[in-house]
């Protein structure tokens, strides 16, 4: 049997599953096929539209294309690192209220950098560099809730003569915890930042501490040479520069050459 002779349904019986699958899709199956053989010259239109569909489909693996267009697109690693940067900020502000709580802060604001995520896409380097995104804003939020206040102090606060006061006793999941309060030199008495150590039996004694000039954050008990922080502010900079070199490298990766398909799977990539 020669072209000719074939018929519609021959013709169509020879396609890849993958191909008569997206032909019915589009609304070119087999019924729409035969209507249009049936007019003048009509086996000449089908054999066309065929034409398209009857190359052997290849397995396809999660990541192979980049699926719908957008996600080959640089838009979406920038709202991801759009969404990073503002929970970062959003931690780092609340810090100042919340303090080591504000982790919870940042927590939260983690569900919108994931959510972000899962809209970029897999090819590429796309998977390695998502996750990567993810935990360098994990990194951030961890140092900043409990760097944050470290470093501030570190460059302005003031050394000043304190006395200690009277502990604060709190019960926490079932343990009784002291923490320990200074008196400063306004009179006011401040809970002191990290608890460094058990003040319950130094009440009245003099010690130095460093103190926040505004006085949103917590003093230091202890000088500035002891407040430390070094190796929290290098993650955090290992961190803040994985979170824009990752973004970056995989809009760059996507803007490269992309291995042709066949048309009838980039077809099939759109419909699916």
């Amino acid at each position: 049997m020669n072209n000719e002779e074939e018929s519609v349904d021959d013709l169509f019986a020879r396609l890849p599953e993958d191909g008569r699958r997206t032909l019915e899709q589009i609304g070119m199956g087999l019924p729409e096929l035969r209507r249009m053989a049936a007019r003048d010259g009509g086996m000449r239109q089908v054999r066309g539209v065929l034409s398209e569909f009857t190359t052997e489909s290849r397995p396809r693996h999660p990541g192979d294309d980049e699926g719908p267009a957008e996600r080959a697109a640089a838009r979406p690693w920038v709202l991801l690192f759009a969404a990073a940067v503002a929970g970062v900020v959003l931690t780092e502000l609340s810090t100042l209220a919340l303090h080591e709580t504000a982790l919870l802060v940042g927590a939260v604001c983690g569900l919108g950098v994931l959510f972000a995520a899962f809209r970029t896409r897999e090819s590429r380097g796309g998977l390695v560099l998502r996750w990567i995104t993810v935990a360098a804003y994990i990194g951030l939020v961890i140092a900043g809730s409990f760097g944050t206040q470290q470093w501030y102090l570190s460059l302005r606060g003031v050394e000043q003569p304190v006395t200690i006061a009277e502990p604060l006793h709190q019960w926490t999941h079932g343990t009784r915890e002291t923490y320990c309060r200074v008196r400063l030199r306004d009179g006011s008495v401040r809970r002191v930042l990290g608890d460094r150590e058990n003040c319950a039996d130094r009440v009245g004694l003099k010690d130095t501490a460093v103190v926040d000039p505004t006085g949103h954050d917590r003093p230091f008990l202890g000088t500035k040479s002891e407040i430390g922080g070094t190796a929290g502010g290098i993650v955090a900079l290992g961190a803040a520069a994985l979170l824009a070199l990752a973004p970056a490298s995989a809009v760059a990766m996507g803007r490269g050459p992309r291995k042709k398909q066949p048309r009838w799977e980039r077809t099939a990539g759109r419909e699916a």
